[in-house]
């Protein structure tokens, strides 16, 4: 059963407010280590807010040891009604940078409230000017935090980061979602035209596209998310890869699906095609912006694929 704040002792405030800080700068240690390769001066500003949280635990601690003697009571944050829950973002590999930095400004707002409330609960008059100054320092931790940031995040370093960051980006994000895009509206292009030309029925045509565009898009999610966890080529998280390259891939193959929703068979198949050509277009671009890719030689290359798939389906369609 959780214990209500107003029902602890100055002896448990004290202990939770060690424990507390204990768990911060391991925390702050954890995003240290974290971005350290990727963001190595934003790693190094929370190496010096891990060294604060060091700070204020020892002197809490030896607050403690004067009024309580050595011996601190298992009761944690946790334990008490009041405190936000917080999920351990700090485990995830890679961590976002702006992830590691929220979670930061909500630690620290937390923390101040916390040692505001603590105080007001201190009769001792050396524990609350203790508490109401650990309050204040934590109040000031934004705009430590500005400071550190202004100190480590130079217009180099900024730039550094930024290319990691677009690194990962195009890792996580770009290079699934391009293969699921890729494999949508290309693979689903044989059995949508071989449907389309062997029934000449719009609806017969958009049910097999339909069908080939969501069975591929499960299919690539799958394929993608199972490749590799992420940890050691930092790709990210598996189910997002999956889930991108799962969306993109179905997306893919309905864009050249929805045209035979028109009842006229040939304007929904010339409508089909006329999609097909933009979905290309869209492809080598996206090769060109993201991969360094000639646009020419991305274009050349994404659409002699397109057209022998669509070459396939239309021969196997009208034999």
């Amino acid at each position: 059963m959780l214990k209500k704040f107003k029902d602890l002792t100055e002896k448990e405030i004290l202990a939770i407010a060690i424990g507390a800080e204990e768990e911060d700068g391991r925390i702050y240690g954890e995003f240290a280590d974290a971005l350290r390769e990727e963001y190595p001066s934003t790693a190094q500003m929370f190496e010096e807010m891990r060294a604060e949280e060091v700070g204020h635990r020892d002197r809490l601690f030896a607050m403690f040891r004067q009024r309580f003697g050595d011996h601190i009571p298992l009761i944690r944050r946790e334990n008490v009604k009041g405190f936000l829950t917080r999920r351990p973002v700090w485990l995830v590999r890679p961590l976002g940078v702006n992830t590691a930095r929220k979670q930061a400004e909500l630690m620290e707002m937390e923390a101040s409230r916390f040692y505001a409330r603590a105080a007001s609960r201190t009769t001792d008059a050396s524990t609350r000017e203790l508490l109401n100054k650990l309050g204040d320092e934590e109040r000031k931790h934004t705009q430590t935090a500005g400071a550190l940031e202004e100190k480590h995040l130079t217009t180099s370093a900024k730039a550094q980061e930024e290319e990691s960051h677009r690194k990962l980006i195009l890792l996580q994000i770009i290079q699934p979602g391009l293969a699921g895009l890729m494999d949508g509206s290309v693979s689903t292009l044989a059995p949508l035209f071989a449907a389309a030309f062997a029934t000449h029925k719009s609806s017969d045509a958009f049910l097999v596209g339909l069908a080939a565009s969501i069975g591929a898009g499960i299919s690539m999610a799958f394929s993608e998310g199972l490749s590799d966890d992420g940890s050691l080529t930092g790709r990210g998280s598996p189910w997002l890869r999956g889930t991108v390259t799962g969306l993109m891939t179905t997306a893919g193959g309905i864009g050249h699906t929805l045209p035979f929703l028109i009842a006229n068979f040939h304007v929904a198949t010339v409508v089909a095609v006329i999609v097909v050509a933009v979905e290309l277009m869209v492809i080598s671009f996206i090769r060109h912006r993201y991969m360094d890719t000639p646009f020419l030689q991305a274009a050349f290359q994404v659409i002699v694929g397109g057209v022998l798939v669509f070459l396939t389906g239309w021969l196997i369609g009208s034999s």
